[in-house]
């Protein structure tokens, strides 16, 4: 199950079923769970927690210490949960005291060729970031976002659960849930409709999202009138108060 010219230290732990492939090397403090597979030319350093059943691809960099020149080499992790496949050439840095100490990935995400994920991020569960997106340091990443190529992502952003960036775009604001954003810089297009289908949104929940996306873009309120109107809506709407939770809890201002 492990190659022989892998190279692992001898306090990292892994399950006895994890297969490790040819010139990997796996640093001190890793944890990798049962049904890893690691592909070869992966370098893991730690302190680093894998879950089980995660497949990562070959050239990829995975906990390695943050170019943030703030960092001084104090003590902090990354965490990946499980069945999560990680790409061709995928960096993931670990986190910095200056914020959360960690950088955590949940469970069953993709991330594809050259995906870069910077200190202190957060990406949720069942996420896709397509090759070349790169987050910033301590990004937020709600469930079930899709991220196109080329994404790019300014430190301190929140994107929101069920959203979706077209190919190229720049995010400098929070983007809220559901919502489809493109260009550079970004602008709110639409929601994200047929994602919320797929996922099993019913009609009347994506009707009512769509409602709150044209009075929060379309009728030229202020944003402390639109959430005022949104609040009303998600009273009857649960899903929607997953969008006036992501608008309400910004930190740098939306995408508008």
């Amino acid at each position: 199950m492990i190659h022989p010219t892998a190279i692992i230290h001898s306090d990292a732990r892994l399950a006895p079923d994890v297969e490790v492939g040819p010139w990997t090397i796996i640093g001190a403090d890793v944890e990798i769970g049962s049904g890893t597979v690691i592909e070869s030319h992966v370098v893991i350093k730690g302190p680093t927690r894998i879950g089980e059943h995660n497949h990562i691809y070959q050239f990829s960099t995975v906990g390695e210490a943050t170019p943030d020149l703030k960092y001084k080499g104090e003590p902090t992790r990354l965490v990946i949960g499980d069945h999560n496949i990680i790409r061709e050439g995928v960096t993931i840095h670990r986190g910095t005291v200056q914020d959360r100490s960690e950088t955590t990935i949940g469970d069953h995400n993709l991330l594809m060729a050259y995906v870069h994920i910077g200190h202190d991020s957060v990406v949720g569960n069942h996420c896709i970031l397509v090759n070349n997106t790169a987050l910033a340091g301590h990004v937020h990443i709600g469930d079930w976002a899709i991220l196109s190529g080329f994404t790019l992502v300014h430190q301190y952003c929140h994107i929101g659960a069920h959203s979706f960036t077209g190919m190229g775009t720049a995010l400098g604001k929070d983007l809220p849930a559901y919502v489809m954003a493109n260009g550079n810089p970004a602008e709110a297009k639409s929601i994200n409709a047929e994602g919320l289908k797929r996922r099993g949104f019913d009609k009347s929940e994506v009707a009512t999202i769509q409602k709150a996306f044209k009075i929060l873009y379309r009728r030229g309120l202020t944003l402390g009138e639109a959430l005022t109107e949104l609040e009303a809506m998600a009273a009857d709407c649960e899903a929607l108060g997953v969008m006036v939770d992501s608008i309400r809890h910004s930190s740098r201002g939306i995408v508008r």
